[in-house]
């Protein structure tokens, strides 16, 4: 047996379940018990509207009985290329109903994109947001294996149509396609066959962001579901009583597990507002008291650096987590100083669908001395993470190699492609593509992707240090930092920053600081200041874009 095997961590599990027993046998069963412990309890709020659970209940229950009349099938696919609105977690409780499965689809994805996980995934029914539809949709669709298109507005569900996100018109249904309230309209009132689900059935497709060839579908079983959802439930010690704000986008992997999987198994009210618009989310913040939310530390950073931002934004939180992006120590006590309470570290990928690591709650994860990193926590419960080397064998505790994790998080495998699955996820064991080392204690400490490793003059620099130690200025937002060709070195290291609102500094400043802070051959020969750093829409800084 080795040391991972004995689970060192479990020491600093406190009062927490070193193994869970999954409550439910589907992720279906796990809405209906909670529809049944709190039928007139508040499902959805958005903005000035409110869906009860039992409304969902029959909102679900129609679209089911006409997606089943219209040639749905089990295991048929429903994708949704939606923001965060009622009408996604309608479309998902739906699927299941109709024995089916959900695809959920970035919003910001154009034609090229859309056309891939359509084809892909083999989507019977898309479900779009009216303009999205007619922008990308409408040049897509035909081509594709979809059969039904069902377009729906963000005004719907709320009376309140914020400027700042909605110009208040509606868009009728383009060509092909059915207005998604109407559709409903028309089977209210009935209910579906019921379904039999099980465990190993798949409950989403979500695709990987396709850093390192195409995207790939992972498919996310019922048993991956109600699991992650218990460790949120449990692990981070979402209280009772609280409500849920989804500040990450619901198609990525933090919203469908941390935001809406959590709210159906709690239940609890889960908070919407469209998309993220910093000054929307802070009024939706004060307005509607949430206690929990999960999302990327870069968000929380554009709330806490917005002019309209004061701590009372936070004070109804009792648990705040980060996700998608690891945290420097500098943006967590950044954060704590401000909001007024400690945002704590969780890790996962889309293939362990979310947490594989978590903030035993209330602990302080360590910072290592050598890499100024913060630890992203310990395996949560049922879980074995281990740090193994080149030829896959374990590395002792402190040193570096790839970070691989098994457990009932951990996906089926890549939809269609079982030679992505067997590299990837030998024997159910995930190998992420980043390292890092554990501590003897147990805490996990990222170092970077494996592919972001920085070789200059045959020293590895891994661009996660460079950050944080430019991060530490006190003008500095954001930092990421690449690798570029050099003629002497290979490769150097180059560094793009954006500044604080109201900051100033130069280039060679900062040059300056992190030469004085770390070896000659780390600190960025090259620096460049930009206004905004590009970001995915879940708020990870994308190197590749400035790579290139």
């Amino acid at each position: 047996m080795s040391t991972y095997d004995e689970r060192p961590w479990l020491e600093l599990y406190g009062d927490q379940k070193a193994d869970y027993e999954l409550e439910f046998p589907s992720a279906l069963d796990m809405f209906e018990a909670g529809l049944a412990a709190d039928p007139d309890g508040v499902a959805i709020r958005y903005f000035d509207g409110v869906i009860t659970r039992k409304e969902l209940d029959e909102l679900s229950d129609a679209l089911a009985v006409g997606l089943l009349d219209r040639g749905f099938q089990p295991g048929d696919r429903l994708a949704v290329y939606l923001q965060n609105v009622p009408q996604f977690v309608i479309c998902m409780v739906a699927a299941w109903k109709a024995g089916g499965l959900l695809v959920s689809i970035n919003p910001m994805s154009r034609e090229r994109e859309l056309t891939y996980l359509l084809g892909d995934s083999g989507a019977k029914v898309l479900v779009a947001l009216d303009d999205l539809y007619r922008d990308v949709g409408t040049n897509v669709v035909p081509d594709s294996p979809v059969e039904l298109v069902l377009t729906t507005s963000g005004l719907d569900y709320q009376t309140r149509n914020d400027p700042r996100l909605f110009d208040g018109q509606r868009i009728e249904p383009g060509e092909g396609a059915e207005d998604f309230a109407a559709f409903i309209d028309k089977y209210r009132g009935q209910q579906p066959p019921p379904v039999e689900l099980g465990l190993d059935d798949t409950a989403f497709l979500t695709y990987t962001s396709g850093t390192t060839g195409v995207p790939k579908g992972a498919m996310n079983t019922h048993r991956n579901v109600v699991f992650t959802a218990m460790v949120y439930r449990d692990f981070v010690r979402f209280q009772p009583g609280g409500e849920i704000f989804g500040i990450a986008p619901l198609f990525h992997i933090t919203g469908l597990i941390g935001h809406i999987a959590i709210s159906l198994l709690a239940p609890m009210p889960l908070i919407l507002a469209f998309r993220f618009e910093p000054a929307v989310v802070l009024d939706a913040l004060k307005e509607h008291r949430p206690t929990y939310t999960i999302g990327a530390i870069t968000a929380f950073n554009a709330l806490i650096n917005h002019p309209d931002f004061t701590k009372d934004a936070f004070s109804s939180f009792t648990s705040v987590y980060s996700g998608g992006a690891p945290i420097s120590p500098s943006a967590e006590r950044a954060f704590e100083t401000a909001a007024g309470i400690q945002v704590q570290n969780a890790y996962g990928l889309t293939e362990t669908t979310s947490p594989m690591t978590a903030n035993p709650f209330g602990a302080q994860p360590p910072v290592d001395e050598t890499s100024g990193a913060l630890s992203v926590g310990v395996p949560v419960p049922s879980t074995v993470v281990r740090i193994q080397g080149e030829d896959g064998a374990d590395l002792p505790l402190g040193e570096i190699g790839e970070i691989v994790a098994k457990g009932p998080q951990v996906v089926a495998g890549y939809w269609q492609k079982p030679k992505e699955t067997a590299e990837g996820i030998p024997n159910g064991s995930l190998h992420s593509g980043d390292v890092g080392f554990m501590n003897e204690d147990g805490w996990i400490f990222i170092v970077d992707r494996k592919k972001d490793m920085i070789n200059a003059s045959g020293y590895k620099v891994w661009p996660r240090e460079v950050e944080d130690v430019l991060g530490e200025h006190p003008a500095v937002l954001e930092a990421a930092v690449v690798g570029v060709p050099d003629e002497k070195r290979g490769e150097t290291v180059k560094a793009f920053v954006s500044l604080k609102s109201g900051a100033s500094t130069t280039p060679e400043e900062l040059i300056a600081h992190a030469k004085q802070r770390m070896a000659a051959y780390k600190y960025p020969r090259e620096l460049v200041i930009l206004d905004e750093l590009p970001k995915t829409v879940t708020g990870k800084i994308l190197r590749r874009e400035l790579r290139e």
